[in-house]
């Protein structure tokens, strides 16, 4: 069985089943029997996922003590100063019943990306920018959680990278087997693994 990347769109679940009618989930987009995600990402989130049959390899890149890099792209209300940025950078913020790990954040120019249906809602009166967000631990919701904690809410979230892999070269909605030069960069991108 193959080890994919796919890129989520927006509004998908990410599990082959749902029990409610009328929302999208994996099934929906991939057909390979005795596949799981590895990790999941939000149903109101976007971008990179990786799915396998290996066992180990989930289990790597799910288990926080492996702690491999995840790059987010969030637009977020407003535009964070150094202060909000060093926030997300030494870590320790309390985020529900946890410390989060240092983290890099920093302000980028806006993405290529396709536009999202619905689209983000434009307020004139409220600028928005871009952040690249680069974490080791994978909390429900944390990016999103700590960019309102200081002060700039999510508008927009994008994974862009699970340690080597990225979306470059992919379609939103489509996913790609993993060649054996990507297989061997993943686990190389995982702490502790080899």
């Amino acid at each position: 069985m193959p080890t994919i990347k796919f890129w989520k769109p927006y509004r998908v679940l990410t599990q082959f089943t749902d029990d409610e009618e009328g929302r999208e989930t994996l099934a929906d987009y991939i057909d390979i029997p005795n596949i799981y995600a590895a990790g999941r990402l939000d149903y109101d989130s976007e971008g990179l996922m990786i799915l396998t049959d290996d066992g180990n390899l989930n289990h790597k890149l799910t288990h926080p003590k492996h702690g491999h890099p995840r790059t987010y792209w969030a637009q977020v209300e407003n535009i964070p100063d150094e202060e909000a940025l060093n926030k997300i950078r030494r870590g320790g913020m309390a985020i529900k019943n946890y410390k989060t790990r240092p983290a890099q954040a920093r302000i980028i120019e806006e993405p290529v990306l396709p536009k999202r249906n619905p689209p983000i809602r434009y307020r004139a009166n409220i600028p928005d920018c871009w952040l690249e967000l680069i974490l080791t631990e994978g909390k429900k919701r944390q990016v999103r959680r700590m960019t309102a904690a200081v002060g700039h809410p999510t508008l927009r979230l994008v994974r862009a990278a699970i340690g080597t892999m990225t979306l470059d070269g992919m379609e939103q909605g489509k996913w790609l087997e993993l060649t054996d030069a990507e297989m061997q960069a993943l686990w190389r991108s995982i702490k502790g693994s080899l």
